[in-house]
């Protein structure tokens, strides 16, 4: 393939992806939008987690919290569970990979914080761990899905499942929900 058709061809699955995520669930968007008004309101944290290329959107997202998105603002509660690469690498020898998320979970959540799930396939077995035990702890669940939302789907208190199969074109859906939820956050300060 031209590279000139290269750039059309992608840039045309970009915008039938964005085209369905403006028709898709909107309800859901809004959920989440109000899932962190109140969240951040009352003071609450916000931890997130995810594998890959979902690790580094975690930690923009913790970044644009704690740091800022667009305005000056008060530094937001914020913790991506993928930073620490001594906890990582001590729980994941000690207890497995699949422990990596749940050990921070354990130690840092708080009844009322939000705990994001990111994950384009729905099936990490390390995100899939975190459920129950935000449920014991008494934190809310936002998952940022991909594909048909795999074992991830339907378990979180809200969701959004981005209108594709294709990974980078569920990333970058992921990218902009987390700017919309950025965006909603700075025009409450």
């Amino acid at each position: 393939m031209k590279i000139a058709q290269l750039i059309k061809s992608e840039l045309q699955q970009l915008r039938t992806v964005t085209e369905l995520v403006g028709e898709s669930d909107q309800q859901n968007i809004e959920k989440i939008l109000r899932l962190f008004e109140k969240a951040l309101k009352t003071k609450k944290k916000i931890l997130i987690a995810g594998n890959g290329g979902s690790a580094a959107e975690a930690q923009h997202f913790s970044a644009e919290l704690v740091g800022r998105y667009k305005k000056e603002r008060i530094a937001l509660p914020s913790i991506a569970f993928t930073t620490d690469t001594s906890i990582l690498t001590a729980i994941g020898n000690d207890y497995g990979y699949e422990k990596v998320f749940e050990r921070q979970l354990a130690a840092l959540g708080q009844p009322g914080d939000i705990l994001v799930l990111l994950s384009t396939s729905g099936n990490s077995q390390n995100l899939l761990g975190l459920i129950a035990l935000a449920k014991k702890q008494k934190i809310r669940t936002c998952a940022l899905l991909g594909k048909n939302g795999g074992a991830l789907r339907g378990t979180c208190d809200v969701e959004y499942i981005a209108p594709s199969d294709n990974t980078a074109r569920i990333q970058e859906i992921h990218l902009f929900l987390i700017h919309l939820i950025c965006e909603h956050i700075d025009s409450l300060y």
